[in-house]
């Protein structure tokens, strides 16, 4: 029995700027989990992970507008909240979706640390932008008060920064890998994993940081020995010349094509980008499999009928 770990997007959750309320979500959820089932019916074991940046900018926002009133939620608490709430909603469609098959299976959502390094580069230059647009007027008062980073955007305003450290290690990987071995469906590594460094006796303290849920995904499906990392997203193929008249889809790739893919600048740096390094990642570490489509396309993709797989 092979076992995936699928990486959800953002398309997963909410599917546009219209559709952003937690009913809105849930029923997008409830889409995925009809293909994840159809995964499960065709005997895979399967570890679940899944973006969040929308769901922090939410809590972010009601935290700003809570200012005076209520204490600060500190980002590591925030992406553990998103970890739960997201959770039980993928948890809750998959169940409802296996008691429609007539499927005895259990789902567990596991609250995941991913543990980064406490001299990363990314903590001296954040780059990652949150929350909400603030004026050159309030920018400087949480510089000041919070010492929050913050850089302006485009003209649109000023938004707070932080790191994106690479992860290193997922923290509950063990009890994650055991679960699968029993037969759950696992959802893990919500939103990157809650970032956290570690000091010299190994105790870990949260950070404010956020972590690419993709490339978390392929460090914990090399720890728990996956046969495929699978990352859902919103096209059938990755393609070079994206939107130009001369685009092409790729169907495989080795890790050192995708590599010279990269170097060509080929993959835009907030979107394919950490997706095809994730799964150049996995296929090194692991040497499976790493395939990317959308949710749709997840059977067919695994068959080799369409999707694009990253190979040795």
């Amino acid at each position: 029995m092979k076992t995936l770990v699928i990486a959800i997007g953002g398309n997963s959750l909410i599917t546009d700027a219209r559709h952003q309320s937690v009913p809105d979500q849930y029923a997008a959820v409830v889409e995925t989990a009809r293909h994840i089932t159809d995964l499960l019916e065709r005997g895979y074991r399967i570890v679940i992970t899944h973006g969040n940046g929308p769901q922090v900018g939410f809590i972010l926002m009601r935290s700003e507008h809570s200012r005076g009133l209520l204490h600060e939620v500190p980002l590591d608490s925030i992406v553990a909240d998103t970890q739960g709430a997201l959770g039980y909603q993928i948890q809750q469609a998959l169940e409802n979706e296996f008691r429609r098959r007539g499927l005895e299976k259990s789902v567990a959502t596991i609250v995941t640390q991913t543990l980064v390094a406490r001299d990363d580069p990314a903590f001296h230059k954040p780059s990652k932008p949150i929350g909400e647009f603030y004026s050159r007027v309030q920018a400087e008062e949480r510089m000041r008060v919070e010492q929050w980073k913050m850089v302006e955007d485009a003209g649109r305003g000023w938004r707070r920064v932080v790191a994106s450290p690479r992860p290193m290690q997922i923290v509950e990987s063990r009890v994650i890998g055991q679960l699968v071995g029993d037969g759950y469906v696992v959802i893990a590594a919500g939103g990157g994993g809650i970032p956290v460094v570690a000091d010299e006796h190994g105790l870990l303290t949260g950070v404010a940081a956020v972590i690419d849920k993709d490339l978390a995904s392929a460090v914990l499906a090399a720890q728990i020995d996956a046969d495929f990392l699978v990352i859902s997203t919103a096209v059938e193929k990755v393609c070079l010349h994206f939107g130009a008249p001369h685009q092409r889809a790729l169907d495989t790739i080795t890790v050192a094509e995708a590599k010279r893919y990269i170097a060509e600048g080929h993959f835009a740096a907030g979107s394919m980008l950490p997706k095809i390094e994730a799964c150049i990642h996995f296929v090194e570490q692991r040497g499976g499999t790493a395939v990317i489509t959308c949710p749709a396309c997840l059977s067919a993709a695994l068959d080799g009928r369409t999707g694009t797989r990253v190979t040795p």
